[in-house]
């Protein structure tokens, strides 16, 4: 009879709590979200990152979401408002552009306020957008002209008086190269004095002029910076680990490798595969060999192509537009799918054989890219606002990734594996960086140069530079490039060929294929070029012992060390932790007791509540009702009212928060 008393009891408070709710100015389902309190709010404000219901139930079971100044796209993906309706599909999913007015040839669109400035009003000075997005500094950037903004001048640099830079070394030398002849001027002075001449270490005055110099054990570079000396790179006579005592050296070779007795190469024990991209399909050859065959021919272009040795797998883009193929390199054509179809070029691939991860630069998107190395709709951008990415590589043992630049200010940046702690490496004597490549057991960062004609390497510090070689008549134009056991390969587009030379110096120059239309991107296949090991995770610097989940739909992406044995939920491997009670527990007179208290002061602490919630917000609901203000969002729009609705607008739709 008790039970029966209970229950009767819980049917009312649920019948009081239905008619209450009926009571209240139903919320529109498509345009509105109702708050567990009954309140209706609008369905842009839910999963904002801002309780927006007084309970806070539009927050609740998110599991994602964007700050207030961001949209957040089918996706989940966070974009700038001031990206809303901005012409460019910068969600991936086309959702920022979705519900957008669309402005005329040779207007600017101010997003989601609905209005189209003609160009001219552009960067003009004076606001015209409600949001200013018209004159921000990102867009009046690009739209003036480069050499407006005067750049200052490095610290190997003299400033002309017209605000011209050139080598701090010109100065004083009895030759004007300034315009003004400024560098000519007060050579009687002690340069050293100011700034140290802008040398690192030791500055030596002269008459006129003055020369930087550097402690013993250390080299001069780029005329006023110094270095440590490693004595083993400066000899340059070791193919892999290099011991330097009493002035001798002792070479070795790592494991996978035999030094030959001959030459005291570091020779693999297993022969690599050459594969290189022609306008004709993929190509493939034994490195030894010089007669290649033809791997897949229903691909043609010659684009970027990268390979996860441990499954046989490459990775090929189309060159000049977005698609990322995944081929197998056993010749299985069912294997050959089109992986990702992205927004922008894809200019170089990358493959991270520890973490599973694709990466890849878009130049006219100006972005280094990641994405799960099997999965399709795992992807996203990674670092934006870059000049130009040409070329991308990475190490995942040590949890860098490496891109280039070619744009007008060239260089070669590093960074952990999800974006942070970048790092600039090259800066100088560096014109148009095409292709990046590793030598991974020197832990040698080489790169090829179409603008300087050259191959160049630096530590993953970006000390201790060398350019091992120059033009020599077979790097007029390069685009590949890759690093084996001794020696350094490339392809040229200008001879035609894939070539290869020494790795120290550049000797020994050989011509591999000759002949070819449109060669492009170069790899070379061999498991020792990606050695397994503990790897870094991410930016924390920790080194998993079990796994490094990565989670790319997050704000920002995350690599998280787990434990082994967590759970996986979903696609991700992301830890999960839970709680049971034993079923025996369930039936226990005295648990049946303790149990049915609670769950009676329970419901008449929320009968309490919900009569108050209940009778306080009918009682507002009409000056609530009166007090909205007018909304300037292109998507939100007047509805007729009816005689028990509030004045509502139309809103955007919040993406489904569990859509993969």
């Amino acid at each position: 009879m008790g039970h029966l008393g209970a229950l009767s009891f819980l049917v009312a408070v649920l019948s009081w709590r239905y008619i209450c709710g009926r009571s209240l100015s139903p919320c529109q389902e498509q345009l509105e979200f109702r708050c567990s309190d009954g309140r209706c709010i609008p369905r842009l404000s839910v999963c904002n990152g801002s309780a927006d219901c007084e309970d806070g139930s539009d927050e609740q079971h998110c599991g994602h979401w964007c700050k207030k100044n961001e949209f957040t796209c089918h996706s989940t993906q966070c974009v700038s408002l001031h990206l809303l309706c901005n012409g460019v599909n910068d969600c991936g999913d086309g959702s920022d552009e979705m519900f957008c007015q669309p402005c005329t040839s040779g207007s600017f669109s101010c997003g989601q306020f609905n209005t189209c400035l003609p160009r001219h009003k552009l960067c003009d000075g004076q606001a015209d957008c409600p949001d200013g997005r018209d004159e921000t500094l990102d867009l009046c950037d690009l739209s003036r002209p480069r050499a407006q903004a005067p750049a200052g001048c490095a610290s190997s640099e003299f400033r002309c008086g017209d605000g011209k830079c050139i080598s701090l070394s010109w100065r004083c030398d009895f030759s004007p190269d300034c315009a003004d002849e400024s560098d000519e001027d007060h050579c009687d002075q002690n340069e050293c004095l100011i700034n140290n001449g802008g040398c690192s270490h030791l500055c030596v005055d002269q008459t006129p002029g003055f020369f930087c110099d550097c402690p013993k054990n250390m080299k001069l570079i780029m005329e006023n910076q110094c270095e440590e000396i490693d004595v083993c790179l400066e000899s340059d006579v070791c193919d892999q680990s290099c011991v330097h005592v009493n002035s001798s050296f002792t070479c070795d070779c790592h494991e996978g490798y035999q030094s030959s007795p001959a030459t005291g190469e570091c020779k693999a024990k297993d022969l690599a595969q050459l594969v290189f991209s022609t306008s004709k399909g993929l190509q493939w050859m034994n490195i030894s060999s010089t007669k290649y065959t033809q791997l897949v021919s229903h691909l043609p272009g010659s684009g970027p192509v990268s390979a996860f040795a441990q499954t046989h797998t490459l990775y090929w883009a189309w060159q000049g537009q977005g698609s990322i193929f995944r081929i197998s390199l056993d010749g299985k054509s069912q294997d050959d799918v089109l992986l990702l179809k992205v927004q922008g070029s894809v200019s170089s691939l990358a493959v991270d054989w520890i973490h599973q991860l694709l990466y890849w630069t878009s130049m006219d998107k100006g972005s280094v890219n990641i994405a799960l190395l099997h999965s399709s709709t795992h992807h996203r951008r990674l670092i934006t606002g870059l000049d130009e990415p040409s070329a991308i590589t990475v190490e995942p043992l040590q949890g860098f990734v490496f891109w280039a630049e070619s744009g007008s200010s060239p260089k070669i940046e590093r960074a952990s594996l999800d974006g942070q702690n970048r790092m600039a490496l090259v800066t100088s004597s560096i014109r148009r960086p095409v292709a990046l490549s590793l030598d991974m057991p020197r832990q040698l960062l080489y790169w090829a140069d179409e603008g300087m004609r050259s191959i160049s390497r630096v530590n993953f510090n970006g000390y201790h530079r060398k350019t091992v070689i120059e033009s020599n008549g077979y790097l007029d134009r390069p685009y590949g490039l890759a690093v084996f056991e001794g020696f350094v390969y490339w392809s040229d587009k200008v001879t035609h060929t894939i070539c290869r030379g020494n790795k120290h110096n550049g000797s020994h120059l050989q011509v591999l294929v000759k002949n070819i239309s449109s060669p492009g991107g170069v790899v070379i296949v061999q498991p020792l070029l990606q050695p397994s090991g503990l790897a870094v995770c991410g930016s924390t610097g920790l080194m998993c012992k079990d796994k490094c989940v990565i989670d790319l739909m997050s704000h920002t992406p995350r690599f998280i060390c787990t434990p082994a044995g967590m759970e996986k939920n979903g696609s991700q491997e992301i830890p999960t932790q839970s709680r049971s009670v034993p079923a025996s527990a369930l039936f226990d007179p005295t648990f049946t007791g303790i149990l049915s208290l609670f769950l009676f002061l329970s419901i008449l602490v929320g009968v309490t509540l919900w009569w108050w919630r209940c009778f306080r917000y009918t009682s507002t609901l009409t000056v609530q009702s009166l007090s909205f203000k007018e909304s300037q969002h292109v998507l939100l729009q007047k509805t007729p009212e009816g005689p028990d609705t509030c004045p509502v607008k139309e809103t955007l739709l919040k993406p489904d928060l569990d859509r993969e």
